[in-house]
């Protein structure tokens, strides 16, 4: 195959796809660069597909390698280890734009792996995954009805901005990828600044405008490779097993459906399926050896019956209406040892939500290609046990899944999060799912904000969240407010948005169908501003603005300043007065070089306590002030006073005393604590000291210890 390459040109960047020189053995090889970012990208399937499968058998993998941005690995080993959270979420966001996009029977194992090969620092690359991994698979062998691209949008100083760099998405008020085919959006993934409706539809358009040149492109570069696909099937169906399976248990799907509790509809559902098997696979049946293709047919019958009431009836799963919400209930400070907690339960959906509350030393520090120490003082993390469904399984670790739920949900609370100028906690958020029965992450975000209210954060705004659900059948189609599980497997949406009162904060869409127009998205997006409000409502109900005091368990900070060059002072030989001072008093103490100081303690008195120990050892002489010395050494002409711990000034001979005196000790001696005034600092530091001075503006000694006072 020969070497093609194709360059982009959108707004001020410039893309470049290239095949034909790399990875030539994979089923499919693109090497895509924005800059000087660089992904290998590549697509391989399997010879033949495995037999007796339930599920597509695709994979999606993103690696970052440290070489890419002239790192070498951290750690013993020095290689790259597990994935990273940034790395499990760019390998969602391919999958999840290419997976609709496969025949729902290819049960050919299929890999598409994006690894990062060079990094700039400037240009993010999960975005050219995507169209990467479109490309590879495009000119490859399998069978993907592509080709699609993606774009990040920002929106920067009144303009939508394509494929922003790091630097401009610090400044902007959308953060948005979007996947794209010729016609419609695939898929979406980001957060934003609380903006409006109207403005992310705007935003939607203009990435799918963005996107066609890239498509363009890809076009290109397939009919240049020119290799053949492979022959696919799709199974016939049994049109005769489907009537047979219809007719006998249409009428009891209604009595089924007519159960809101989804264990007891269930239970009800597998009752019919027993029977169908029973009926139809009894020994000397037609179908006595097609279990499989009897469970099969009760499925599509099942989900037929369901979209079929839904889009014509407007008769949900559940019995409400398209844009009718669970019933909501909301408790508060449940925990009594948390520093905040809530109890959100939507439906058959529940999540326990806790927040704590630590100093800098809880930061979380992340090493990425970008930066080897970033320090993360908000995070939001989200567990998916078996029980929450009622199901045991066993636990391998924290899923993709609970990863890429929790960071929608961190995402959109991090947007009405307080400044650590304001709240100097590091913050931790804890979603513990209970039940489940659709839309989790989205109680995980009505959770979170009222655990964080409870626990004194100043928050911003509560915010909420909801998802919303599609089925549509050619033309007619119906929206679904706060979808349930059943609903999401068998919709063709599963669109998520949070936000407060003033607007949407994070946004998360995958699509079973070929995109969505304008009108159905403007439509979603209204219905879930009503939804959400509504939502907020209820949680208002409960606890409509942040608590004023912290919880009393949770750490009190409280920061001062310090001159840098009295660090040394307060930290000691080998840290010995720093240790004396946190045994002594319990309390956690953080120094920075600027010479901010940062205290944490439960306990105010503590707080106090280690805040007068450190001004104590940082306090600087000031002309004009009085202070309670010790003499610390007597010579001829004058004695040394230490006025503050480690900080000594002299009292020349003639500032003792009023009247002139022969010698020192005639005044004072070594141990002796005298009142002195401050008369003189020079610019060397030297501090002149007065007790003349005191003693000529008061002659009384109650006066003197007013002064000190």
């Amino acid at each position: 195959m020969s070497f093609i390459s194709e360059t982009v040109q959108i707004g001020d960047k410039e893309i470049v796809i290239e095949t034909g020189k790399w990875a030539k053995q994979a089923s499919g090889s693109i090497v895509i660069r924005l800059g000087d970012s660089m992904l290998l990208v590549t697509a391989t399937g399997a010879n033949e597909a495995r037999e007796n499968m339930s599920f597509m058998p695709l994979s999606c993998e993103y690696k970052e390698k440290a070489y890419a941005a002239g790192n070498i690995p951290g750690g013993f080993f020095k290689r790259e280890g597990r994935p990273t959270d940034t790395e499990v979420l760019s390998s969602r966001l391919i999958d999840r734009s290419l997976r609709p996009l496969f025949p729902s029977s290819w049960r050919v194992e299929t890999q598409v792996i994006a690894q990062t090969i060079s990094f700039d620092s400037v240009n993010p690359t999960d975005v050219l995954g995507i169209i990467g991994a479109s490309a590879a698979l495009y000119c490859s062998d399998l069978i993907w009805d592509g080709p699609i691209a993606a774009v990040r949008v920002g929106y920067i100083d009144g303009k939508l901005v394509a494929f922003p760099t790091f630097d401009e998405i610090s400044q902007s008020e959308i953060n948005m990828v979007v996947a794209c085919s010729r016609d419609a959006i695939m898929m979406v993934e980001g957060d934003m600044k609380e903006v409006s409706e109207s403005l992310l539809i705007d935003a939607l358009m203009f990435a799918h405008e963005s996107v066609q040149p890239l498509i363009a492109a890809q076009d290109k570069i397939q009919k240049a490779v020119g290799k053949q696909k492979r022959t696919h099937q799709e199974p016939e169906i049994d049109a005769q097993l489907m009537a047979k399976i219809k007719e006998q248990s249409w009428s009891k799907l209604e009595k089924a459906f007519s159960i809101k509790s989804k264990h007891e509809r269930y239970a009800e559902l597998d009752k019919i399926k027993s029977q169908l098997l029973e009926d139809f696979c009894s020994e000397g049946n037609e179908y006595e050896h097609n279990k499989s293709d009897v469970s099969e047919a009760f499925g599509s019958t099942k989900a037929n019956y369901a979209r079929k009431q839904t889009i014509e009836q407007k008769q949900r799963v559940d019995g409400r209406k398209p844009e009718e919400i669970r019933p909501i209930s909301c408790e508060v400070d449940v925990l009594p040892m948390a520093h905040g907690s809530a109890v959100f339960t939507r439906g058959e959906t529940q999540a326990l939500v806790v927040a704590t509350l630590g100093t800098t030393q809880d930061e979380q520090r992340i090493d990425t290609l970008r930066d080897r120490d970033l320090k993360k003082r908000f995070m939001l993390h989200y567990n998916f046990l078996p029980f929450c469904t009622g199901e045991a399984k066993p636990i391998r670790g924290t899923s993709r899944r609970e990863v890429g739920h929790g960071c929608l949900a961190e995402r959109s609370v991090q947007q009405v999060m307080p400044s650590s100028d304001k709240f100097p906690y590091t913050v931790r958020v804890v979603s513990e799912i209970l039940e489940s029965n659709g839309s989790s992450s989205m109680a995980s975000v009505c959770g979170a904000s009222l655990a964080l209210m409870q626990g004194g954060v100043p928050l911003k705004t509560p915010v909420a969240g909801i998802a919303m659900g599609l089925m549509k059948e050619n033309d007619d189609y119906v929206i679904l407010s706060d979808i349930l599980g059943d609903e999401d497997h068998i919709g063709d949406m599963d669109f998520k948005v949070t936000g407060s009162k003033h607007g949407v904060c994070a946004l998360q869409m995958d699509i079973k169908v070929k995109g969505l127009s304008r009108d159905i998205l403007e439509q979603a997006l209204e219905q879930a501003r009503q939804g959400r409000l509504h939502i907020l409502d209820c949680m208002a109900s409960v606890l409509d603005a942040p608590h004023e005091e912290l919880a009393p368990h949770a750490p009190r900070i409280t920061k001062i300043q310090i001159n840098p060059n009295k660090i040394r002072d307060v930290i000691g030989p080998g840290g010995k007065t720093i240790r004396a001072i946190i045994e002594q008093t319990g309390a956690q103490i953080d120094i920075t070089d600027d010479g901010s100081v940062e205290v944490a303690s439960t306990s105010e008195r503590s707080l106090e306590q280690v805040i007068d120990l450190i001004q104590g050892l940082t306090m600087e002489p000031e002309i004009g002030q009085y202070y309670d010395g010790v003499v610390k050494r007597v010579v001829d002409f004058g004695a040394f006073v230490e006025i503050i711990p480690g900080t000594d000034g002299l009292i020349h001979i003639s500032e003792l005393a009023p009247d002139r005196i022969k010698t020192v000790t005639d005044v004072c001696d070594v141990g002796d604590e005298i009142c002195v005034k401050v008369i003189n600092v020079d610019k060397d530091g030297k501090i002149r000291l007065s007790r003349k001075a005191v003693l000529e503006e008061s002659a009384d000694p109650q006066d003197v210890l007013s002064l000190l006072n």
